[in-house]
């Protein structure tokens, strides 16, 4: 969960709809500004897939897991949660936490 410098790594992962893809990145897009605030936040970068627009990835980064909780127990957090479920195909976003190799 966390890399050697005790930082947080990770992927998040959905899909949407064509009808709500524009709302989705709008959506994604000022919540980045909200995380990338936080202290600790290192990294939010938003991707789509250049073949599936639809399909999007997110790029988080976090000093630590301390950083990393605290985002998780932001209230803007659940709210923006309470938004984006009923526009993407998955129950929630997929979490895929990373280390680096080398």
């Amino acid at each position: 969960m966390s890399d050697s410098t005790g930082a947080v790594d990770l992927i998040a992962e959905f899909t949407t709809s064509p009808e709500n893809r524009d709302e989705v990145a709008g959506l994604i897009s000022g919540y980045g500004e909200v995380v990338r605030a936080e202290p600790g936040n290192r990294a939010f970068n938003v991707y789509t897939h250049v073949a599936e627009p639809t399909k999007f990835w997110v790029h988080e980064i976090y000093a630590d897991r301390a950083a990393f909780e605290a985002h998780i127990g932001n209230p803007e957090n659940p709210a923006f949660n309470a938004k984006l479920i009923p526009l993407i195909n998955e129950p929630e976003s997929v979490l895929t936490f990373l280390e680096p190799v080398g």
